[in-house]
C-alpha cells in the first residue's frame, strides 16, 4: 500500500471560478504550482479563463511558454539569462537601479515590470524617485533598449489585520501608480494583490489589470476570518493502516521514547506515511480522520506515524490526513505552519498522486 495525493479537477475548477469571481488574474504557479503540478495548474486556469502566469523559476517560465503559446509569463525573479528571456517572450521584474545600470545594454529587448519594495523589503526600488530615475534614463535612451511593460510590487502585511501595515504598504503603492500615471508613463500590465489583498478587497484596484493570486486558487484562505465556504480545497492525502499493534503502560513506541502508552491494552495504527513524505511535525501534533471518526497521532517517523485507535479500526483502513474537513487552512491557523509550507512539504516522489 502507498499513501496517495489526490486532486479533484472538478472542485479544483470550480474554486478557480469562485475565486476568480469575473476578475483578471495573473495566477501564480511558482514551485511546481504549489505542488499541484504545473502541467495541470497551468491547464486548469487556462480553462478557467486566466492568461497571465507568473513564477519565480526561469525553467518554469520556459515550461509555461510550451504549455501556453500565447499566455502572458512573468518572472518574479531577476535572471540575467537575457536570451531565453528573448527567446520564449518572458517578462520580467526589474529588482533594483543597480540591477538596471549594471545590466542596461544587455537587457536589449527584454520586457521588464519596475518593482517597488514596499515593506516587505525582499527586492525592488525603494523609492519612487529611483523608479523615475529609470523611466527619465530609459525615455533619453536612443540606442537599443529594454522594453518596460508593467509596474508591480507585493504586499507583505494584506493578511494581518491586528496592525496598520497593510494599510501603509497600500498607501504607497497607490501614490506610486498615481504619480506615475498623471506623469504620464503607461505600462501595459500593473499588479500587485496578493489572495489575502484581493480577498480583502473583493476586486482589483483602480488602474490595475490583474491581480497575481496564489494560495486561493488552491484552494486554501489567506486569513482564518474568511469564510470557509468563499474557497474550497480539491486536495485530499490519506494513507493506510498496515498493521495493529497492542502495547502496555509504559511501553515505549518510535524512536527515541518517541511516545510511551498510559494504559494497558493501547492499541495503536502502524501507518505508511511520515514526515519523508513531507507530514510536518507540527501536522502531527493533530488528528487524523479514520471512518469519519477523529484519531490522535502519537508518533511520527520518516516513513510511519503511530495513531492510537479503537477496536473499529482495522489493517487496510484508509487514515486521512487532509481533505475538506481537515484543510491546509484549518492547520495554518493552528499553527502548523504556512499554507505553502504544508503544500510544499509533500513529497511528491514517495505519494502516489491522482487527478480525478
Amino acid at each position: 500500500m502507498t499513501a496517495i495525493w489526490r486532486v479533484d479537477s472538478e472542485i479544483f475548477q470550480k474554486n478557480v471560478q469562485q475565486v476568480k469571481n469575473g476578475q483578471p488574474l495573473m495566477a501564480v504557479v511558482k514551485n511546481n504550482a504549489y505542488n499541484y503540478g504545473l502541467s495541470f495548474a497551468v491547464e486548469q486556469f487556462w480553462e478557467a479563463g486566466i492568461r497571465c502566469f507568473s513564477t519565480t523559476s526561469l525553467s518554469e517560465a520556459v515550461k509555461i511558454r510550451q504549455l501556453s503559446p500565447t499566455a502572458t509569463i512573468f518572472l518574479m525573479n531577476p535572471s540575467r539569462d537575457f536570451e531565453t528571456l528573448r527567446k520564449y517572450d518572458i517578462h520580467m521584474t526589474l529588482p533594483s537601479l543597480s540591477f538596471y545600470y549594471e545590466n542596461k545594454a544587455a537587457l536589449s529587448g527584454v520586457k521588464v515590470h519596475l518593482e517597488y519594495e514596499n515593506l516587505l523589503h525582499r527586492s525592488g526600488f525603494k523609492t519612487l524617485d529611483e523608479m523615475l530615475e529609470v523611466l527619465e534614463d530609459h525615455q533619453a535612451n536612443t540606442k537599443s533598449k529594454m522594453i518596460i511593460t508593467g509596474l508591480w510590487t507585493h504586499f507583505g502585511y494584506a493578511d494581518e489585520f491586528d496592525v496598520s501595515d497593510y494599510e501603509d504598504e497600500r498607501a504607497a503603492w497607490i501614490e506610486i501608480v498615481d504619480t506615475l500615471l498623471k506623469q504620464g508613463y503607461q505600462f501595459e500590465m500593473i499588479h500587485a494583490q496578493n489572495s489575502a489583498s484581493f480577498m480583502r478587497e473583493g476586486q482589483i484596484f483602480s488602474h490595475h489589470t490583474h491581480a497575481r493570486v496564489g494560495i486561493a486558487l488552491y484552494g486554501s484562505r489567506p486569513y482564518s476570518s474568511l469564510s470557509r465556504t468563499s474557497i474550497s480545497q480539491a486536495l485530499t492525502v490519506q494513507a493506510n493502516v498496515i498493521q495493529v499493534r497492542t502495547v502496555q503502560a509504559g511501553q515505549h513506541c518510535g524512536y527515541s521514547f518517541a511516545y510511551t502508552a498510559e494504559k494497558d491494552n493501547t492499541k495503536l495504527a502502524v501507518v505508511d506515511i511520515g514526515y519523508g513524505d513531507g507530514v510536518l511535525r507540527t501536522r502531527a501534533q493533530h488528528d487524523v480522520l479514520i471512518h469519519q471518526k477523529r484519531y490522535p497521532i502519537r508518533a511520527l517517523m520518516m516513513s510511519h506515524m503511530f495513531v492510537e485507535i479503537d477496536d473499529n479500526v482495522q489493517p487496510q483502513d484508509v487514515v486521512t490526513l487532509y481533505n475538506e474537513d481537515l484543510r491546509i487552512d484549518d492547520y495554518t491557523f493552528k499553527g502548523v505552519g504556512a499554507n505553502s509550507e504544508q503544500l510544499s512539504a509533500l513529497n511528491l516522489d514517495s505519494l502516489t498522486k491522482e487527478y480525478q
